[in-house]
């Protein structure tokens, strides 16, 4: 079983978000309080391989030291973003989905403006803010997948459309 991982960070390099999608079960979003190591693990149950892009040099060594979960050593791991250099496939993934024609809902927004969403919702209760971070963490997921299925390393299939926040 592959689960596709990123998360979001705040100004403080704490992290925001944690988003895993599962083809079998669909997006689990960990969320400010809930971004902690039992239900990162439990999110993860029955998983054998994450998959993320740049997850070697960001996702994996944040979630690490902010977490003391070494998702490294406990799961294989497949980093798209060297998979795709090797196909010359250069840049970020917003850039590699534009190459490849995967669209998204959330065009426009990028990594550089998940901590600004973070902020107004942590600090001025801005629903709104909170749920464009949610949707732009959730493509960038299920988007994994999608690209993934572009590259020919798995199947390609409908996403599963199901969603779950953790915020406890």
């Amino acid at each position: 079983m592959r689960a596709y991982l990123d998360i979001e960070t705040a100004f403080d390099s704490s992290i925001s978000v944690i988003g895993i999608y599962r083809p079998d079960i669909g997006t689990i979003q960990l969320i400010g309080s809930g971004v902690r190591d039992t239900p990162l693990y439990e999110a993860l149950h029955g998983v054998r391989t994450l998959v993320t892009f740049n997850g070697s040099s960001f996702d994996l060594p944040i979630i690490r030291k902010r977490l003391y979960a070494d998702l490294k050593h406990d799961f294989e791991h497949c980093d798209l973003l060297y998979v795709c250099r090797k196909r010359g496939l250069r840049g970020g993934l917003k850039r590699v989905e534009m190459l490849l024609g995967i669209g998204r809902a959330t065009a426009g927004i990028s990594g550089w403006d998940a901590p600004r969403l973070w902020q107004r919702y942590e600090t001025g209760g801005d629903r709104a803010a909170l749920e464009l971070l949610l949707d732009y963490n959730r493509e960038d997921v299920v988007n994994l997948a999608v690209l993934e299925g572009y590259l020919g390393l798995s199947e390609q299939s409908e996403p599963c459309a199901a969603v779950r926040h953790v915020f406890v």
